[in-house]
């Protein structure tokens, strides 16, 4: 693995196709913005001939092939394909955003992968968001190595940075995090940094020069053999000690001299099971070179030691109606069930889904069953229908080159998908099945928005169903209390690209405002009131008089109404007028314009007319009773309050339960959750968390999480309702 001389790269002019599972590789490549995942991505292209020396694909476009969003905001924001293709086997390069606010794009990556790498920064070291999706590929087993990146840097050191890794990602067992090769420097520079001009394999202990331009094999002078020994030992310990062969350790420390076969065997098996990863290093090739540096010793350790989708546990799968549905892993010839784990739009072709066949075959034309679960309460409507697929492609840059097929394993882009959104399953139209849906991030960040102009508006409610369509991260709310129209994002970033796209993509140009929180009214005390209307001049006269009692109730009551009336003084047909007069003006507010709640409003008395008295003058009297009772007591405002839980690393514990203090928050408890973390459990005014998403990952460095839930309405204190009113004019 990576000790071998040069293979033969595949030719960049086809699509790449794969006849048989055992020929793919799913690679999804994790790491924090600024890693060089993408640059890495490039260079591996360009070793395995994909592209040109421009990093272009031979017939135009770039090679991840990020929108036009990208390159104005100089981040990856969205999950990007590009495949390769290294002696015999097509690799599905899975390019993932860094920043925070794109996770559900990583998250999407991580389903359709049967194995990640992990780019680290020798520069900047491991962040602890990084940290986290370790720990979440840990607990599937998805098998994972590292690359070191950035070599280039003047303050780049490969065995401090592989100390760092060892310490970040194995603390059950540091020694199942090793390099493979150590970097070779050449003369140092008049600055006095010597760059890294090969690698020397720890196994082979031959030295792999890259300073030609493309990779040459030479052996190591002697001068240089005694400073390989020590970390030499160790990895051969670290293979040893995952090895299936239960006696191997034992012949190693008797003093046999173990075969480099026999150790790349096992080391191959330990990294597909997942328990065993390696520490490679990489940098992009220079100007006039036609290989980056570890590229060909990153593609053969994903050819030969990443598993085949055979190995890749498949996600539970059901009948429609729930019934679980066992699958044989990974079948050609099985059922159909594949997952769109991406949509986009193209101009000229429309949608286009990225699907990972799971099992069975995918072909142009074939009709498929597309059913879509449990995003509801994102705006994504439950659906089964019928539909046809349109071509199949391979993405190299913005070009789509068409394929035949696509066997269980492998990733196609597939058009003309009109219903099926991400996440959405596919299946024959004869069997349907469903797949577990993969976690998705709750979007907390509120962004009210509203129309530019009249054509925005008509064109608003196509583009954001497009949008949230092709963004299962994104929530779309029509707030019934508040009348707003809101998207909820991850983040600033993630906000900023959506109303990006609904100008760029679909011609929408919007507003944002003031996201305002849905508050309630109600009654402080009991009051009295006296609803009297009385026209009877000019035309049908109107007679109606009610005299009603309104006192609180405790909090979630609603609207109480008792009908208390003797004698007939309001004739039996107009007690309903009456209530329906007094919801309705409770439901419009009867101070600051927000519903009232939690009151019982008791008929008492009132008077009519035998032939001016009607429905509509008693539902005006009961509003105006209302009304006049409300003037007579203090009226207070109600704000919402949230339960929150907020998952966080021990280490920051103290900062966060501080912070929510400051907002109003009361703590309910703290219980420990494992893995140095706490989960805190708190009650916030809603008022207090509009930017909690923001705020959050700043006071954690992005290494918390946390969840919101409405619990209810209470009292605002009078102070901060007071500031609410002279703020806004009781317009929050």
């Amino acid at each position: 693995m990576g000790d071998r001389t040069h293979t033969h790269p595949g030719a960049a002019g086809r699509a790449m196709t794969a006849d048989h599972p055992a020929s793919v590789r799913n690679v999804v490549l994790v790491g924090p913005s600024g890693s060089g995942k993408t640059t890495l991505v490039e260079a591996l292209a360009l070793t395995a001939g994909a592209v040109n020396r421009a990093g272009r694909v031979e017939d135009g476009g770039t090679v991840s092939d990020h929108d036009d969003i990208e390159h104005r905001q100089h981040r990856s924001v969205q999950l990007s394909l590009v495949p390769v293709e290294w002696d015999g086997i097509k690799i599905n390069l899975l390019d993932t955003p860094g920043y925070a606010d794109f996770v559900g794009e990583l998250r999407a990556g991580l389903r359709a992968a049967d194995a990640a790498l992990f780019v680290v920064s020798a520069s900047d070291g491991v962040d602890g968001a990084t940290r986290m999706v370790w720990e979440e590929c840990q607990a599937v087993g998805m098998p994972r190595a590292l690359v070191v990146t950035h070599l280039e840097s003047a303050r780049a050191d490969f065995e401090e940075m592989t100390r760092a890794c060892a310490e970040a990602f194995g603390a059950d067992d540091p020694d199942a995090v090793l390099p493979l090769y150590l970097p070779l420097r050449g003369p140092a520079g008049p600055d006095g940094h010597a760059p890294v001009t090969g690698l020397v394999g720890l196994l082979s202990q031959k030295l792999f020069d890259y300073s030609p331009g493309e990779r040459k094999e030479s052996e190591p002078g002697e001068d240089q053999l005694p400073g390989l020994e020590e970390a030499r030992d160790r990895l051969i310990e670290g293979i040893i000690a995952e090895s299936e062969d239960e006696t191997l350790m034992d012949r190693y420390l008797g003093g046999e001299q173990v075969d480099v076969k026999t150790l790349i065997e096992d080391l191959e098996r330990a990294v597909a099971r997942g328990t065993f990863h390696p520490v490679l290093a990489a940098a992009p090739a220079a100007e006039d070179a036609r290989q980056g540096l570890g590229t060909v010793e990153l593609l053969e350790l994903i050819t030969r030691g990443f598993p085949t989708p055979f190995e890749h546990p498949m996600p539970d799968v059901t009948d429609l109606d729930g019934t679980p549905r066992p699958l044989t892993p990974c079948d050609p010839e099985g059922p159909l069930v594949a997952e769109v784990v991406k949509t986009s739009s193209d101009p000229y072709v429309g949608r286009i889904s990225l699907v990972r066949v799971f099992s069975g075959t995918l072909r142009p034309d074939d009709t498929v069953h597309v059913s879509g679960h449990g995003l509801a309460d994102r705006g994504h409507e439950d659906h089964d229908v019928d539909e046809k697929t349109g071509a199949l492609s391979m993405a190299f840059g913005k070009q789509q080159r068409p394929v035949e097929q696509a066997v269980a394993g492998d990733l196609v882009c597939v058009a003309k998908l009109g219903r099926a959104e991400t996440g959405d399953t596919l299946s024959a139209k004869d069997d349907p099945l469903l797949m577990e849906p993969w976690r998705m991030p709750d979007p907390l960040l509120p962004l009210a928005i509203q129309a530019h102009s009249k054509p925005d508006e008509d064109k608003l409610s196509l583009g954001l169903s497009r949008l949230v369509a092709e963004d299962p991260t994104m929530r779309l709310e029509q707030n019934q209390d508040t009348h707003q129209v809101v998207l909820w994002c991850l983040g600033e970033a993630h906000a900023d690209v959506a109303l990006e796209r609904l100008r760029s993509r679909y011609g929408v140009q919007v507003d944002v405002v003031p996201h305002k929180v849905p508050l309630r009214e109600t009654f402080a005390g009991k009051a009295a009131g006296r609803g009297r209307h009385v026209k009877q001049s000019g035309g049908h006269g109107q007679y109606a008089i009610c005299e009603i009692e309104v006192e609180p109730l405790p909090g979630g009551s609603g609207i109480e109404f008792v009908d208390k009336v003797v004698g007939g003084a309001v004739p039996r047909q107009f007690i309903p007028s009456v209530e329906k007069g007094v919801r309705a003006q409770a439901a419009k507010g009867i101070a600051a314009g927000h519903p009232l709640v939690d009151v019982r409003v008791t008929l008492l008395d009132g008077k009519s007319h035998s032939v001016d008295s009607s429905d509509a003058a008693f539902q005006t009297a009961g509003a105006l009773a209302l009304r006049e009772a409300a003037a007579e007591t203090r009226i207070h405002l109600l704000e919402p309050v949230a339960e929150v839980s907020v998952l966080i690393p021990d280490d920051y514990v103290g900062a966060v339960m501080s912070d929510l203090s400051g907002r109003r928050g009361r703590v309910l408890g703290t219980e420990q959750t494992g893995a140095g973390r706490t989960l805190i459990r708190a009650e916030v005014p809603e008022f207090e968390i509009g930017r909690y998403a923001i705020d959050l990952r700043s006071l954690s460095h992005g290494t918390a999480t946390f969840s919101r839930a409405y619990a209810r309405h209470e009292p605002m204190p009078p102070q901060v309702a007071e500031r609410l009113r002279e703020q806004d004019g009781d317009t929050p």
